[in-house]
């Protein structure tokens, strides 16, 4: 990934853009270019590239910074994680035959979403790594194609998404049951296009180390999501019961909601206003689009392993019935919701290594990498302690223990949990790696590498347990696993190698 080549070395495609980026410096106010800008991102932002600064680079001043920055970053993904949980919950009142639809849905509806939040998460390390470099118009090119490449995605995967009918019953789902998540996912596919939209915008802000406006959009997105679903799922307040339909059109509402919510704070917020985002906005960018794609479909596609190895898990947990299923949607939200944390440290991780990136400051990589490493796996520990001492009380949440036909899938639910107990150390681990070699523009190998472990070795595994050996659920759970202790194993070997496989100098890569 280049960043502020000297002319005498842009290619021809550079050239192209030459004039839309001088007339991008041009429009920028002085003040957003220098002290404003700086400010924000870091209080020694006039350091030289690579030069130690304690408030940068020392480990106690990185632990600091790592926290300031991932404390709201870890909240909104709790936050966001709520929808989904309280979509569940709600679906569980409706019946646990409700429940293993909405189960199917997601399990469908979730990789497609991550997979365009992945291809656009390229905007937070290419701005963060744009912003320690100081290139100022790279930062509004980076964004303005982020949100072209929202709209382009957007469109293609929700005609994908209406396809689920199709999809469903060629790998031999119950039709009984998925025709209920065909009617939550013709709704929801519409939430794509806002949803991701504003991750393009959310991480121009986030590069800017400024993550509380995202925290408090999406807080606000639980008690809307919350409100839709009472009343169009269960025909409240005069509206109709529209039942798992009516999840589906809360989801996108929300989705919309939080992005115009955005959207306003970028248009007035003087830092953002300052980029002028929207000037010339249809006017193509084709060499920051390619690029944008060269770094982000990676990262989508390896996110889209990870959580298409928990849908296949969903789809043969289908083939065992739907006791089975609705177990494994309890502990699949149990051990997303522990997740959340790990994943929110993991975004702070890549925008604190793509400032240090920027920078070329080979300390700040090392020492953001393994701080970050070090947090999100030593929380998992946590996390898969609560999964063996209070199974019961957490997946009571969901299910009343009371009710003799939630006995199977209460019973079940409790021996998938301790399995993932099993797992959040490496779980932790992967998510860690992941994060920071996507700030040092690493994003192709640790793809190939999730493919190779999520899927290969995953997947095959809960199969052969799963089936074969006919361990039945608790073989599946064992397979996810094992997927995730091969990334994780990998991952942050090839971080532990960055100098020696030259990812911490020299041009950026995908």
């Amino acid at each position: 990934m280049e960043m502020s080549i000297p002319p005498d070395h842009k290619t021809v495609s550079d050239l192209q853009t030459i004039g839309e980026t001088m007339q991008d410096s041009e429009t920028l106010a002085p003040s957003a270019a220098k002290g404003d800008r700086d400010s924000i991102i870091n209080p020694s932002s006039d350091a030289h590239p690579g030069e130690e600064t304690p408030e940068e680079l020392s480990w106690g001043g990185e632990l600091r910074a790592t926290l300031l920055l991932s404390w709201p970053l870890v909240l909104t993904q709790v936050a966001q994680f709520s929808y989904n949980t309280t979509d569940v919950i709600m679906m569980g009142w409706l019946g646990k035959d409700h429940l293993a639809a909405g189960s199917l849905a997601t399990a469908l509806f979730h990789p497609i979403l991550l997979f365009g939040i992945g291809a656009l998460t390229a905007v937070a390390p290419m701005a963060a790594q744009a912003i320690g470099a100081k290139d100022y118009a790279s930062m509004r090119r980076t964004t303005r194609q982020g949100l072209w490449l929202a709209g382009i995605l957007g469109l293609l995967l929700i005609a994908l998404l209406y396809q689920s009918g199709t999809i469903y019953a060629l790998i031999g789902q119950d039709p009984e049951t998925y025709i209920l998540s065909v009617g939550y996912l013709k709704y929801a596919a519409w939430g794509l296009l806002p949803a991701l939209a504003m991750v393009a915008l959310r991480g121009m802000v986030n590069a800017h180390s400024e993550t509380a406006i995202i925290l408090w959009i999406t807080i606000s997105g639980i008690f809307i999501n919350a409100f839709g679903n009472y009343v169009l799922m269960f025909g409240n307040f005069g509206f109709p019961r529209l039942e798992l339909e009516g999840a589906g059109i809360a989801t996108s509402i929300v989705n919309l909601i939080g992005f115009l919510m955005l959207l306003v704070y970028v248009l007035v917020h003087k830092t953002y206003r300052s980029y002028e985002i929207f000037a010339r906005f249809w006017k193509p960018d084709w060499p920051r689009f390619r690029e944008m794609l060269r770094v982000g479909l990676p990262i989508g596609l390896m996110i889209c392993s990870e959580v298409g190895m928990f849908s296949a898990a969903t789809s043969m947990m289908g083939w065992l019935g739907r006791d089975a299923l609705a177990a494994h949607a309890i502990a699949l939200q149990c051990a997303g919701v522990a997740f959340m944390v790990p994943l929110g440290l993991s975004q702070a991780a890549t925008i604190r290594a793509g400032l240090a990136r920027g920078r070329e400051s080979v300390v700040g990589m090392m020492r953001s990498g393994w701080i970050a490493i070090g947090l999100g796996t030593g929380f998992m520990v946590f996390t898969g302690a609560l999964f063996l001492l209070i199974p019961n009380v957490l997946i009571g949440f969901f299910l009343d223990p009371s009710d003799p036909q939630n006995m199977i899938p209460f019973s079940l639910a409790v021996s998938y949990l301790a399995v993932a107990a099993l797992f959040q150390l490496v779980d932790g681990a992967q998510a860690m790696s992941a994060g920071v070699l996507r700030g040092l523009g690493d994003t192709t190998v640790p793809m190939v590498v999730a493919v190779f472990g999520y899927w290969l070795c995953g997947l095959t595994t809960g199969y052969v347990l799963g089936f074969v050996l006919d361990w039945q659920g608790i073989g599946i759970w064992i397979g996810l696993a094992t997927g995730l202790a091969v990334v994780a194993v990998i991952l942050t070997i090839r971080f532990a190698m960055r100098e020696k496989l030259g990812l911490t100098h020299g041009k950026m890569t995908a």
